[in-house]
């Protein structure tokens, strides 16, 4: 349960444990407790009571990151550049939780989808030219959340887990700190702004998640999604602005000519039913709506797929879509005519913000229910995601000119799920490996999970066959630690790039570093830039 929907009074700590308790739909899984590592003791290298987690001193300052970026930057434009094409547009696609291994296995289910054994078949990004390596651990973490791979990806500097926009300066829940101007960050959706450019950003989450709020949001905690979550991790929501009104108030985020995704509370009163029969998580009586309809003369509000498409583009200034109350369904169990698909809002975005034909555009894009799939070890739901994802991919790359258009796609952390044994071409990959057993002589699913809910164990503590349980799509994949949920994990992830400067895309390189590409490739931003040659 959402802490914002708690009528009773906990304890503090006690209502951020309990923050991820589901309800209904697809439901919030981050516990903080967890991401600070406030659950265990204290560990070795500890310097920070509030965090338990240790952050180097020199990667507090912004400058070491973006000194490292100049530095990666530099080592590439070394090397024979195949041409010197500037990028007028960025799209900027981003899997959440999308380790190597959900891309094999969506790839893998794609082809089976067809008929086909899946081994041979690739993912739309999969084809572009380029690929690389991202480091995706952070100041403080060595396996990060979204909040701090979203201030890397998008800001340029690694920060510690759960802070948005704002250095490794700032430890968790400290206010006073994320409003120091020396510790706020910029994003390249700022840079891009500041170049004349449209901007807008999709997320299959909320508006306010923390992936997206990386383009926009300054913040110590990632949960302080409206005034009603700042109160509830025993902050001043008078003094500390929430996530939902800096993004309708603040720059950049007031300038976003495009906003779909789901969060509809997070910016209305609990006094106020909101468009899908749920009331509004505000206390401060704000209908943040209103403010920014307000606040844009021709600005338009969409819930659902046939307003969205009776949207007529060319007659908006800007457009907020809001999908949903809380975050967006999964695809399989979305309502297809009511829930617009990641595909139809790239569409959409794509034709509202290529309007700027004169400076081009930046759209930050994000598939972020891949994470929610492995998170409940649903493997079936998070392919199913990634094959929505990749589609979306496709679709931009089809609708946009390769000349002038640099697509990156990239993941923020993996998640701690592996394709094990040795099964043959053509097995399925949501069932069970046909060619090995266990040291007990049973048979083993093909995809697995570090941990998870179920381990499926009989009284005696031995695997049990899973040949009847496995194979559907919203199968409980086996893990083999006993946890509430799936965890994310701290090895690399993909980059693939396709456009204008693409080729600097590869190689190994700090997350840090991809903001300050796309922004050399479309001559944005302070540091190096193509257009400097």
């Amino acid at each position: 349960m959402r802490s914002s929907q708690r009528k009773l009074v906990l304890p503090f700590l006690l209502l951020l444990a309990l923050a991820g308790t589901a309800l209904s739909g697809v439901q919030e899984v981050h516990n903080v407790l967890e991401l600070t590592g406030q659950a265990v003791n204290k560990i070795r290298f500890s310097t920070d009571v509030a965090s338990d987690k240790y952050t180097p001193p020199e990667e507090m300052d912004p400058q070491y990151w973006y000194n490292i970026a100049d530095e990666e930057i530099t080592k590439r434009l070394q090397l024979p550049q195949p041409n010197s094409q500037k990028a007028k547009n960025i799209i900027m696609f981003l899997g959440d939780g999308m380790p190597l291994a959900t891309v094999a296995a969506a790839r893998i289910l794609k082809g089976q989808r067809q008929g086909n054994t899946g081994e041979e078949s690739s993912l739309s990004f999969e084809r572009f030219p380029y690929t690389g390596l991202s480091r995706t651990y952070c100041a403080n973490a060595q396996v990060p959340d979204s909040a701090c791979t979203a201030t890397a990806y998008l800001c340029g500097v690694k920060t510690n887990i759960i802070n948005i926009g704002v250095s490794a300066a700032v430890n968790f829940n400290n206010c006073t700190a994320s409003q120091d101007p020396a510790n706020r960050l910029t994003s390249i959706a700022e840079w891009a702004q500041n170049a004349g450019k449209s901007t807008g950003i999709v997320t299959t989450t909320t508006l306010t998640h923390a992936s997206p709020s990386g383009a926009y949001a300054k913040t110590a905690n990632r949960m302080w999604e409206c005034d009603t979550d700042v109160t509830n991790y025993g902050v001043d929501a008078s003094s500390c602005i929430d996530m939902a009104t800096q993004l309708v108030t603040q720059t950049p985020g007031k300038n976003f000519e495009v906003m779909f995704g789901g969060g509809m509370g997070k910016f209305l009163p609990n006094s106020i039913v909101d468009s899908h029969g749920k009331p509004g998580e505000r206390s401060d009586g704000v209908n943040l709506l209103s403010r920014w309809q307000g606040l844009h003369d021709g600005g338009v509000l969409v819930t659902n797929r046939n307003q969205l498409f009776n949207l007529n583009v060319s007659a908006v200034s800007s457009v907020i879509g809001l999908f949903q109350s809380q975050l967006m369904n999964f695809h399989l169990e979305a309502d297809d005519t009511y829930q617009p698909t990641l595909s139809e809002l790239t569409e959409v975005t794509i034709k509202k913000l290529s309007q700027n034909k004169e400076n081009g555009y930046f759209a930050f894009i994000e598939g972020g229910l891949i994470d929610y799939g492995n998170h409940y070890t649903k493997a079936g739901y998070a392919l199913d995601e990634a094959l929505e994802f990749e589609k979306a991919i496709q679709l931009a790359r089809d609708m946009t000119d390769i000349e002038d258009t640099l697509i990156v796609v990239t993941a923020d952390h993996g998640h701690a799920v592996s394709i094990a044994g040795y099964p043959g071409r053509g097995t399925p990959i949501l069932g069970i490996n046909q060619h090995d057993t266990d040291i007990n002589g049973v048979k083993y699913s093909v995809l697995n999970y570090a941990a998870g809910p179920n381990q499926y164990l009989d009284e005696t503590g031995q695997r049990i066959p899973l040949d009847d349980i496995l194979g559907s799509d919203d199968a409980i994949t086996p893990s083999y630690i006993s946890k509430d949920q799936g965890v994310h994990s701290g090895e690399d992830v993909g980059i693939f790039a396709s456009g204008p400067q693409s080729h600097l895309f590869t190689g190994v390189m700090q997350q840090s570093t991809i903001p300050h590409l796309m922004a050399y490739a479309a001559c944005i931003g302070s540091g190096k830039q193509v257009c400097d040659n």
